[in-house]
C-alpha cells in the first residue's frame, strides 16, 4: 500500500512541477487553429516552487494549493469526471496515504471546503462525492477519520441557521461514537422469549464478541449471514468456546424477525432491539449488515468491519 501511495506521490508531484507556464513562442505554438485538435482537460496542479526540494515539503504545498486553479464556478469543468472525480481521488489518497499529518490534513480540507462553497452547484456534486467516496463503506476510499474532519472543515463555512448543519452535527456525533479502542455503547435487546438483556451484560468468550446488527429482509444483510452461516471455521470457534456472536436485529417488523430465527446458525446469540439503536442513534447503521469486533470488556478493537477482515483478526484457527 505504502508503494502504491509512494508512487502516486511521485507521479502527482512531477505533474505539478511540469505545468509551467509556457513562454511567448511556446504559447503561439500551442494557440489552436482550424487544423489544431485542442487537448483534453486536465487537472490543473498548482506549480510548486522550484525552492522547495524536499519531498514532504513540495507535498505539504501541493496539498494546501491543490485547488487554487480549478474553477469551481464552471459546471463543464465540475461535471467533467476525468478531471473532478479523479482529481478529487487523487487529493484523498494523498491525504490518506499514512504519513500526512492531522493540522496538514485539516488544512488542506479547510481550503478545499472554502473554495467549493461559493458556488451553489459545485457544492452539491462534491459534496456528493465526498459522501460517496469517504463515507460509503463499499466504497475503496472509505475513510471516516478523513469525513470526520471533512464535516468539521465544512461546518465552519456555512451560517449555523443553513439546514444542513443538523445533519452534519448527527453524523459527527455518530463518527465519534464507538471508535475503536473506545467503550462500545450499551443497549438493550431482547431475546425470542422476551428475555431483557444489555449489551454490557453478554458474555464474551475467549475475549472477543463478534457484534452484528442485521435485517433478514436486507439483501446484502442475507448475503453476510449465508457466508458466516456456511463458514465452518466460525462455525467451530462459537462450538469451542473461542468467540461469542451477538446478531441483534435493529428494524421494526417483528414478524419478519421471529420468521427468519430459525436460519440463524446454533450457538449465536440473536437478539432485537426493538428499534432502540437506531432511534437513539447509539450507532452508525448507515449500511447493512454493521460488523464489530469488541474484547471481553465490551472495548471496541475493529469498527463497521467487513466479515472478511474480521476473520482475519481473531485467532479461529
Amino acid at each position: 500500500m505504502m508503494n502504491r501511495y509512494g508512487l502516486l506521490i511521485g507521479l502527482i508531484l512531477l505533474l505539478a512541477s511540469c505545468r509551467a507556464k509556457p513562454g511567448k513562442a511556446e504559447a503561439r505554438e500551442l494557440e489552436p487553429t482550424d487544423s489544431t485538435v485542442v487537448q483534453a482537460q486536465v487537472f490543473p496542479f498548482p506549480e510548486i516552487p522550484t525552492t522547495l526540494t524536499e519531498t514532504e515539503a513540495r507535498k505539504a504545498y501541493l496539498l494546501t494549493h491543490y485547488w487554487e486553479r480549478f474553477d469551481f464556478a464552471d459546471t463543464t469543468l465540475v461535471n467533467n469526471r476525468d478531471v473532478t472525480e479523479q482529481g478529487f481521488v487523487n487529493f484523498i489518497a494523498l491525504l490518506a496515504d499514512g504519513t500526512s499529518q492531522e493540522d496538514l490534513i485539516r488544512k488542506s480540507l479547510e481550503n478545499w471546503c472554502r473554495r467549493f462553497v461559493s458556488s451553489e452547484y459545485a457544492s452539491l456534486k462534491l459534496m456528493d462525492m465526498a459522501d460517496s467516496y469517504l463515507y460509503n463503506p463499499n466504497s475503496p476510499f472509505y475513510n471516516e477519520y478523513l469525513y470526520e474532519i471533512y464535516l468539521e472543515s465544512l461546518i465552519k463555512e456555512f451560517p449555523e441557521e443553513d439546514f444542513r448543519i443538523s445533519r452534519f452535527n448527527f453524523i459527527l456525533k455518530l463518527l465519534k461514537r464507538n471508535n475503536p479502542g473506545s467503550q462500545a455503547t450499551d443497549f438493550t435487546y431482547y431475546l425470542s422469549d422476551g428475555t431483557r438483556r444489555t449489551l454490557a451484560g453478554t458474555p464474551v468468550r475467549n475475549n472477543r464478541l463478534l457484534l452484528l446488527f442485521y435485517d433478514p429482509e436486507c439483501e446484502s444483510c442475507h448475503e453476510v449471514l449465508l457466508q458466516m452461516a456456511s463458514d465452518a471455521t466460525l462455525a467451530e470457534a462459537v462450538r469451542n468456546g473461542k468467540l461469542s456472536v451477538l446478531a441483534v436485529y435493529t428494524e421494526g417488523n417483528d414478524e419478519a424477525w421471529r420468521k427468519a430465527l430459525p436460519d440463524m446458525p446454533k450457538g449465536w446469540i440473536v437478539g432485537t432491539d426493538r428499534e432502540a439503536i437506531k432511534l437513539g442513534a447509539l450507532y452508525d447503521l448507515k449500511a447493512m449488515p454493521s460488523l464489530y469486533l469488541l474484547d471481553g470488556n465490551k472495548r471496541v478493537v475493529l469498527k463497521d468491519a467487513s466479515y472478511e477482515r474480521i476473520v482475519r483478526s481473531i485467532s479461529v484457527r
